[in-house]
């Protein structure tokens, strides 16, 4: 192959040398390929290539690759740089917390982890019937962008009482929904719903949020729903599972049913953390479901005249920030801790984040 050697290479033979445009070296060579618009005698420079990079020297644009977020590269790297038509922002890949960000946004990526308190476990009595268990509390993990400076709000929801609803737990804009109580009739609807008891016919689980959560199991003869999970519906008297999370960089459940109460057995804690169900010899109520897992209580059985149901446990709002971004900036005291370049910020409690 032979190899052609020029300091100038016109493209284009127009009359009008504007039409024209020349690839070329100074006259000095000093490492650079310039494109320039004319012919090669006297061409005027708009491109020019070397090893640090490539400069446009034009008023006019530079058209930048385009498409939806769907059509996003499936392997991005550093420096990428795109149109997103989805969002109609232009964005950029930082591989430090594997997002795509907004030039329109000062600000970085963040995960999270947000659930609601459970449900309180159904009340069981007279001899006769048996309470469900209290559903999960709601479930939402996933990634957001955060403006730098801006001051969000964390509400951890406290676990619900006997036959009471968790209260909701809140992170900037996003909502996870306080599990359904468990009932002697029927659960109530929540984050999961609650389990239904066995005071009478016709009774069924309380409905789960769809994204959050599920159904509270119905029950049957003398044994009671168990509370909906994060994980599945609530059973014959055994709580949904939870679902596990390694957003601390420990895989943990969260959000699991509290067990319904029964005349057979005392149910198992589902997932290790929902509240156990009572059974008719029992001279104790239904369990607490575990707290800062948003996971539901369990119900009572109905040896006494009123044997309790469990409370619910409490919910707990985590965030898995990159170091290199953390501000440092919270009041309501969270759990401060490291994962490999990520800082994890633990809320048990009430309070804020300043990104």
């Amino acid at each position: 192959m032979s190899t052609v050697k020029s300091k100038k290479y016109q493209v284009g033979t127009d009359a009008t040398a504007t039409n024209n445009f020349t690839i070329y070296q100074p006259g000095t060579p000093d490492g650079t390929v310039r494109i320039g618009q004319g012919n090669a005698d006297s061409p005027t420079e708009i491109l020019k290539l070397d090893s640090d990079g490539l400069a446009v020297n034009t008023t006019g644009y530079l058209k930048i690759p385009t498409g939806t977020t769907a059509q996003r590269p499936s392997s991005p790297t550093t420096g990428m740089t795109r149109f997103n038509t989805t969002t109609g922002n232009p964005e950029w890949y930082d591989s430090v917390g594997d997002a795509w960000i907004p030039f329109s946004l000062d600000g970085y990526p963040l995960d999270y982890l947000v659930v609601a308190g459970g449900g309180g476990g159904g009340l069981g009595g007279n001899y006769a019937f048996n309470g469900g268990g209290g559903g999960a509390g709601g479930y939402l993990t996933n990634s957001s962008t955060v403006e730098t400076g801006q001051v969000l709000t964390i509400t951890v929801g406290a676990g619900g009482a006997a036959q009471t609803s968790g209260a909701n737990s809140v992170f900037s804009n996003i909502t996870a929904i306080g599990g359904g109580g468990g009932k002697n009739v029927s659960g109530l609807a929540g984050g999961s719903g609650g389990g239904s008891g066995s005071n009478g016919a016709g009774n069924v689980g309380g409905s789960g949020t769809a994204g959050q959560g599920n159904a509270g199991g119905t029950s049957i003869g003398g044994y009671s729903g168990g509370g909906g999970g994060a994980g599945a519906v609530g059973g014959n008297s055994d709580g949904g599972i939870g679902l596990s999370n390694s957003i601390t960089g420990t895989a943990l459940f969260y959000a699991a049913g509290g067990g319904g109460g029964n005349d057979g057995a005392r149910t198992i804690a589902a997932s290790g953390i929902g509240g156990t169900g009572a059974w008719y010899p029992d001279a104790t109520g239904g369990g607490a479901g575990t707290v800062n897992t948003g996971s539901g209580g369990g119900g009572g059985a109905s040896r006494t005249s009123s044997l309790g149901g469990g409370a619910g446990g409490s919910g707990i709002v985590i965030l898995r920030i990159p170091t290199t971004y953390y501000s440092g900036t919270t009041t309501g005291s969270p759990t401060v801790t490291t994962d490999g370049s990520y800082t994890v910020v633990k809320y048990t409690s009430s309070g804020t984040y300043t990104a």
